[in-house]
């Protein structure tokens, strides 16, 4: 074969590996990306000179393909991937040192290894862009689901609230009445309980449904969070929790509602306290950056599964058994920290126990 017939038949193996890796990129999609990148990386292979002897290699921030297992060899031919302007990875074709040199590259199969750069760039940036409608399409989605569920509970509650006070009210008259009753006082403690656990609920579904308004003031986070520990003291002694405060500063100051401060206080610690073990440790901190407030309560307990850490702020889920928990606590919390702007994270701790951070601004 002369000159101009191998360079027409490399011409034409170049043009034939471009045409079907542009058919596979049409055809491909986010759940598909790897065995895509992979389709390219073979196709690309047949088109060089040496098909059987060059090794090629896709590597991307998150996905590395190679032709066949070898070790790396220093005759290489390399073109960077960009994505939006940024280098995201690399392609690279190897030939083996002990039998060729970098002579044994044509240009034409530089030119190639760019035209697939660049067309991989393409691919990826197409990646990102529906990765970000996907998630864009399911936060709209989360958010009406979340707008008809708080109509839902504001109407719920101002419903519930009327009947739960006349029970309370009865059942606190009815308790004079049987002071020598000791078993049906005894029923009727129980009733008051559960009344005053279910007005807790409405509570926490009027905070979740935004019907608690809001009075912004300049308040000093220390003195809040000492009361509310001073309010636990008991809580923390009967389930055989220790605790200890890290707070370095006296005052701690940022614009917030105190009412609505207190319960995310609240609610946090006494979800540490549940989840400790018995001699568990409950750490409380708080310290200030350069815009923030921030505010850590960490437990011993079990730390969180992967299922719940993902759902662990939504309305109504909940670990804790039948009866002991609505599913509202945490869901509110990140309500009222939204509201103020701020922002919450749990994480788990090593080699136990759950972190949670809140950050306001100040």
């Amino acid at each position: 074969m002369n000159s101009t017939e191998l360079a027409l038949n490399e011409r034409i193996k170049e043009l034939t590996c471009l045409y079907d890796i542009s058919t596979i990129i049409v055809n491909s999609d986010v759940e598909t990306l790897e065995d895509t990148i992979k389709a390219i990386a073979f196709s690309l292979k047949k088109a060089f000179r040496f098909p059987i002897d060059t090794h090629i290699v896709i590597a991307t921030s998150t996905i590395k393909v190679e032709t066949f297992n070898t070790k790396e060899s220093p005759i290489k031919l390399v073109e960077n991937i960009v994505v939006f302007n940024k280098f995201e990875g690399s392609i690279a074709a190897y030939l083996d040192a002990s039998k060729f040199d970098m002579d044994h590259f044509l240009k034409e199969e530089r030119r190639l290894l760019n035209n697939v750069a660049l067309k991989l760039g393409s691919l990826l940036e197409r990646v990102e862009i529906q990765k970000g409608e996907t998630s864009l399409k399911r936060q709209m989605e989360r958010a009406d689901r979340l707008n008809i569920l708080g109509e839902l509970t504001a109407g719920i509650a101002h419903e519930l609230n009327t009947p739960l006070a006349n029970i309370l009210g009865f059942a606190e008259l009815l308790k004079d009445s049987l002071k020598h009753d000791k078993v049906n006082l005894a029923d009727l403690d129980k009733i008051i309980q559960n009344a005053i656990f279910s007005r807790e609920v409405v509570k926490k579904l009027m905070f979740f449904a935004c019907e608690m308004p809001q009075e912004m003031t300049k308040v000093n986070i220390v003195p809040s969070i000492k009361d509310a520990i001073n309010l636990l003291d008991a809580t923390f002694r009967k389930q055989e929790v220790k605790y200890v405060v890290k707070i370095e500063e006296e005052e701690l100051w940022l614009r917030a509602d105190t009412v609505q401060l207190t319960q995310i206080i609240f609610n946090l610690i006494m979800n540490a306290i549940y989840f400790s073990p018995k001699n568990g440790l409950v750490v409380i901190s708080a310290f200030q950056t350069d815009k923030d407030i921030v505010l850590k309560i960490s437990d011993e307990g079990p730390g969180l599964s992967e299922q719940a850490h993902e759902k662990i702020f939504q309305p109504f889920f909940t670990t804790k058994p039948a009866g002991e928990g609505s599913g509202l606590g945490l869901s509110v919390v990140q309500g009222i920290v939204s509201s103020h702007k701020g922002s919450i994270l749990a994480t788990n701790n090593s080699p136990k126990g759950t972190t949670f951070t809140v950050s306001l601004p100040k």
